[in-house]
């Protein structure tokens, strides 16, 4: 097994009626918030063709530009391909709530350096999150 957890950092778009949820909850933001937080990834398995499912914990927190706390959680499993095209899909957890994550990208390597750029998207009932995500992890062996 292989880990490729590293820090992440960006943007997300607050659709949909989302803002307004969080003000009548006291939590005024605008509808772009920054988001830093840590990717737990783990490579489970990968094929002769390069084909390789992953697993990961995405942690984040939101609106800290606005003086806001908007922690976030998602666990997706999912493919990546031999030149680094990725997919992953599974629940999240927020302040707006609960829904599902679908997230795609690439990571492009550089000697030890992973450099993962990902975009996701998680519709609920009360509106949709957009999200762009860059990072980079180191490749080191799990012991």
């Amino acid at each position: 097994r292989i880990k490729l957890s590293g820090p992440r950092f960006g943007v997300t778009y607050l659709g949909g009626s989302i803002v307004d949820s969080l003000a009548a909850n006291g939590i005024d933001v605008a509808p772009v918030i920054t988001q830093f937080g840590w990717q737990f990834e783990r490579l489970m398995f990968t094929g002769e063709n390069g084909l390789s499912a992953v697993t990961e914990w995405v942690v984040l927190v939101g609106g800290l530009e606005q003086s806001t706390f908007l922690p976030s959680v998602s666990w997706l499993v999912g493919l990546r391909g031999p030149r680094g095209a990725e997919f992953g899909v599974g629940p999240n957890v927020s302040v707006a709530g609960t829904a599902l994550a679908i997230a795609a990208g690439f990571t492009t390597r550089a000697g030890a350096l992973n450099l993962p750029v990902n975009v996701a998207v998680v519709p609920s009932k009360i509106g949709t999150r957009l999200s762009v995500l860059v990072g980079f992890t180191t490749r080191s062996a799990d012991r």
